[in-house]
């Protein structure tokens, strides 16, 4: 590894490495691999459960640790096994839903655990089917009895960025609220619980700085850990919140933006 090369490598995958047709390029996968090769740490940092993680650990031959709902859960890309999950107690979920319901009446809500998820049965995401997405349908009781790392709020036709403030100003003071998908589906995680604080728990247990590691990412569930990260870049097609916040922008996800700036990092 050169003097100049970061010892950690941090990625979003959904809109940064992950194409709009949902694959990831061999150009990337390459790139990817330079970063292990050269004795760095690569890490996966992304809004996605676990049991989404399958495919994307064949393409990038199980290299790396993963971070998934946006820093609830550590994940061993290696074995594919989780390691850690910080989860929302059920007692706040329940808060958390009640104050929502009683801003925006129209939000469905669906709770994400280490493996599997349940959801109300209203809860309709057009296109996507979520029992096919591995999920149950359960009651207002169940869906509160435990708890999970994850809580979505979708609305079918509200805008993301309002509705997150909205949210934000209702339930802020219990849980963290963000957004990943340009739709009007909130993700809300135990209070205090980022990409960064996940990424920055893993760098100081290694002993590596903020300083030493290098961070990609397009939407505001990812700003925390852009802002954290002593260098950070966006894609070309991130949300413009995004494109104000990073030190250095590369090309768009569909054209290999991040492998374009690892090439240059480990050549």
């Amino acid at each position: 590894m050169s003097e100049s090369s970061p010892r950690v490598i941090a990625t979003d995958l959904d809109g940064t490495i992950v194409r709009s047709d949902g694959t990831i390029s061999a150009r990337t996968v390459a790139a990817l691999a330079r970063v292990e090769r050269a004795g760095a740490m690569l890490v996966m940092v992304t809004g996605r459960p676990p049991r989404w993680m399958t495919e994307i650990a064949a393409a990038v031959d199980h290299r790396g640790v993963a971070i998934c709902a946006n820093g609830a859960v550590l994940y061993d890309l290696h074995t594919e096994t989780v390691l850690q999950a910080n989860e929302i107690a059920p007692d706040v979920l329940a808060e958390v839903i009640g104050r929502l319901r009683g801003v925006v009446p129209e939000l469905r809500f669906a709770v994400e655990y280490p493996t599997g998820f349940v959801f109300e049965t209203s809860y309709n995401l057009g296109r996507w089917d979520a029992a096919a997405l591995g999920g149950r349908p359960v009651d207002d009781v169940e869906l509160v009895s435990r708890g999970g790392t994850k809580l979505l709020a979708f609305h079918p036709a509200a805008d993301p960025d309002a509705l997150s403030a909205k949210a934000v100003q209702a339930v802020g003071d219990l849980v963290t609220v963000t957004h990943s998908s340009g739709r009007g589906l909130l993700e809300m995680s135990a209070l205090g619980v980022t990409k960064a604080s996940a990424l920055a728990a893993l760098c100081t247990e290694l002993g590596i700085p903020a300083g030493d590691v290098t961070a990609f990412g397009d939407m505001p569930n990812d700003l925390p850990m852009l802002t954290w990260a002593g260098t950070s870049y966006g894609v070309a097609n991130a949300h413009p919140l995004v494109l104000a916040a990073v030190s250095h922008k590369t090309s768009r996800n569909d054209d290999d933006g991040v492998a374009e700036v690892l090439e240059r990092l480990f050549p």
